[in-house]
């Protein structure tokens, strides 16, 4: 399995930015789908993850400016940011769990000036 992730970059805040996670096949194997960030110097965290049946949930820091989604025929998984805020900034990774396994992405740079 492998997750491509794109869609970082540079942007001012109070911007927008789409990540998406394209998956080499079917999405539909995988219980849970998120993505998760790291900024420098800190931990790992979750950002944002979503179920097969479509449940949702948020980091508390990002609850009401980003969204999740899925589209399971293109196999791409979405984070669209809103409102960016420079304690955003990190590599924000792509990850898909099955019962079994847990897979990541390489990562996308977003970066959030003031």
């Amino acid at each position: 399995v492998q997750l491509q992730a794109s869609g970082g970059g540079l942007v001012q805040a109070g911007g927008s930015l789409r990540l998406s996670c394209a998956a080499s096949g079917s999405i539909f194997r995988f219980n849970i789908m998120g993505w998760y960030r790291q900024a420098p110097g800190k931990q790992r965290e979750l950002v944002a993850v979503i179920t097969g049946i479509g449940i949702t949930n948020y980091a508390d820091s990002v609850k009401g400016r980003f969204t999740i989604s899925r589209d399971n025929a293109k196999n791409t998984v979405y984070l669209q940011m809103n409102s960016l805020k420079p304690e955003d900034t990190g590599v924000y990774y792509c990850n898909a769990e099955t019962l079994a396994l847990d897979y990541w992405g390489q990562g996308t740079l977003v970066t959030v000036s003031s």
